[in-house]
């Protein structure tokens, strides 16, 4: 005969240790336990980006937008930033290699990035246009007069700079050099006629030197978003950072930013 009172007991035995189970903490720790207990928030940086993320080749330390938020971020997890530089051409890859625990870099948000890798909400508006120089400004008004073989396009590797000179200026000379920060003194010098690049972008370059034009500053060729880029697999990790942005947006911090390094 069966004996109920010790099925019962078994029973409720079995569902007490699966609850205790369920209760205890995973012992992987996620990105944010790993950060605070390295002590160091790992921030991947092309360096070429003016205003977002620069390396100062003087001071050897990174200045931008980006770097400001970024050790914004460290001081919100009780850490500090280290620096690990990447390229364009190799972000992706290096993203989701995890040798770094977020890229802020001018990262734009695009769909490709967020079908491999994990990618912030949005922050700061721009899009593509274009540098020339001063004396050329009236040549190029609109897209169709750089999609000409006369027309020398310079654009640095990998990034979304090349991908929208090939697929919207098949017609250029297209010039692919490796330095992003190389290329507005080689526009400026006539190596070549135009760089594509962004409305941040340009209008510190135009700032900076007075050789140089951006006559469609006000009227890009698209519109984006930048976002921080990190590797998928821990939504907290992707929580704390959204979080993070909406309360520096919410209390004016990227306000201030935005007026001390792009405006």
């Amino acid at each position: 005969m069966v004996n109920l009172k010790k099925l019962c007991v078994g029973a409720l035995l079995a569902t007490t240790i699966c609850g205790m189970g369920a209760l205890t903490p995973s012992a992987e720790a996620g990105k944010i336990e790993d950060v605070q207990a390295r002590g160091i928030l790992l921030v991947g940086s092309t360096g070429d980006y003016k205003p977002m993320s620069y390396l100062n080749k003087e001071t050897g330390k990174y200045e931008g937008f980006d770097v400001e938020v970024a050790e914004l971020l460290a001081q919100s997890l009780g850490v500090k930033v280290q620096y690990v530089p990447t390229t364009w051409k190799t972000l992706q890859a290096d993203t989701m290699a995890g040798k770094f625990d977020i890229a802020m870099c001018g990262v734009t948000r695009t769909f490709a990035r967020e079908q491999k890798m994990n990618m912030s909400h949005g922050y700061l508006t721009f899009g593509k246009t274009i540098l020339c120089r001063k004396a050329d400004a009236k040549k190029f008004t609109s897209e169709a007069d750089l999609n000409k073989n006369s027309v020398r396009v310079m654009v640095n590797p990998g990034g979304t700079n090349e991908k929208f000179a090939l697929s919207n200026l098949p017609n250029c000379t297209l010039l692919v050099h490796p330095q992003n920060a190389e290329i507005p003194a080689l526009i400026a010098e006539g190596k070549a006629d135009v760089m594509i690049t962004e409305t941040m972008e340009a209008r510190r370059y135009v700032r900076d030197d007075a050789r140089l034009a951006a006559p469609l500053l006000d009227d890009p060729f698209t519109k984006n978003h930048f976002g921080i880029l990190m590797a998928k697999g821990d939504q907290d990790w992707l929580n704390y950072v959204n979080f993070f942005m909406e309360e520096k947006d919410m209390d004016g911090t990227l306000d201030k930013l935005e007026d001390q390094y792009i405006k």
